[in-house]
């Protein structure tokens, strides 16, 4: 049951994380179509700064949740690696009660009030004369951090899990670093040359 919770809490953050992901996409022609305007045909738009700043800053307040769902989050783990998984979940859940839960339900509150204040008065950029709106960026605050508040209440239940069976329960996986990948197949590698040599 509580697995099913927290596959079905990973799911939708993947699901969330690959929608946004098509900003990358979106960002990467538009900033190549205002490079060749600019510096072809010196011509640059009014509107580039801008466009992609909304594609940058959406594709980071909802690829939060999809982040944390996959322990990318950048850790200094130096210590925290020689650890037992007993002791990392005891020492996570801690941080998730005491500095996690505390920050994104702040950043709902006050992401929620900042948001549909933009949202009220349709507030534009003032970066560029075009006024491209930015009330909608601005509106996925309180989103994209109630979702990472969902996704942390799922990584708070691995920890109890972890601190129960003495091992971090399994994640989703769609993608992998290629460190990851790079070591895997050294292994593998070294184990068939262990089963040739025998």
């Amino acid at each position: 049951m509580i697995n099913r919770l927290i596959y079905g809490i990973d799911q939708l953050s993947k699901t969330v994380g690959h929608a946004f992901a098509w900003c990358i996409i979106i960002l990467t022609l538009g900033t190549s179509y205002e490079v060749f305007v600019r510096y072809v045909l010196d011509n640059p738009t009014s509107w580039a700064f801008d466009f992609s700043y909304l594609m940058y800053g959406g594709l980071f307040f909802m690829a939060g949740a999809y982040t944390l769902s996959r322990n990318g989050h950048v850790r200094g783990d130096f210590i925290y690696r020689m650890w037992r998984p007993r002791t990392q979940g005891i020492v996570e859940l801690s941080l998730y009660v005491l500095f996690f839960f505390p920050g994104v339900l702040a950043l709902v509150i006050a992401g929620w009030q900042y948001g549909f204040e933009a949202f009220k008065i349709r507030e534009v950029s003032v970066n560029s004369p075009v006024g491209i709106p930015v009330w909608q960026l601005k509106l996925l605050i309180p989103f994209g951090a109630g979702l990472l508040t969902l996704q942390g209440f799922a990584e708070v239940l691995r920890c109890i899990q972890c601190i129960r069976d003495g091992r971090w329960p399994p994640r989703l996986h769609d993608v992998e670093e290629l460190e990851n990948v790079l070591a895997q197949q050294h292994a593998a590698g070294k184990t068939g040359e262990q089963g040739g040599a025998k």
